[in-house]
């Protein structure tokens, strides 16, 4: 539990020092942490931030059947919603089972909620640097986000050699 008002103040302070790129997910306090960011957001309209939130763990997140046209339709509008927005800045699978990297029906809902103007860009959020091989080279993922930090070096390796050439962005976690 977090206070309201200590939540905004951890935001602000964020943008204080620089910060543009808010990473959430629909999950996060059960939608919470993205009902704060559009308060924030509405109460300092001058200020502007991406907003990244992810989907895909509201039903059985080990289950790839989960990740339907109208699962993510769903969670997108429920996000929307909460982050009161028309169009999410980018929505990421949110650690999707590896059957899913191989589902063409799930990118091609992923590409007409874009085309839909309900998201201007996906990407996932993967566990492992094979999660992220995997969705690199679909047609329309515009970012990765990967565990990658002092203790875990190998996206280094692979990973991000392979995003620079697909022109993937990566979010570093």
């Amino acid at each position: 539990h977090v206070e309201e008002r200590d939540a905004l103040s951890i935001l602000d302070a964020a943008i204080v020092a620089g910060a543009s790129f808010f990473d959430t997910a629909d999950v996060y306090g059960d939608g919470r942490s993205e009902q704060l960011i559009a308060r924030f957001t509405a109460v300092q309209p001058e200020v502007k931030v991406t907003v990244a939130t992810k989907a895909g763990r509201r039903a059985d997140p080990h289950e790839a059947a989960s990740f339907t046209p109208a699962n993510l339709r769903a969670w997108v509008d429920r996000s929307r919603h909460n982050l009161r927005t028309d169009t999410l800045d980018l929505l990421q699978l949110h650690c999707p089972p590896p059957e899913v990297y191989q589902r063409d029906a799930v990118f091609d809902a992923l590409d007409a909620l874009v085309e839909m103007g309900a998201i201007a860009a996906y990407g996932v959020s993967v566990e492992t640097c094979e999660e992220a091989l995997a969705a690199i080279p679909r047609a329309n993922v515009a970012t990765v986000q990967i565990i990658l930090n002092a203790f875990r070096l190998k996206p280094l390796e692979e990973v991000l050699p392979a995003a620079v050439e697909a022109g993937v962005g990566i979010i570093a976690r």
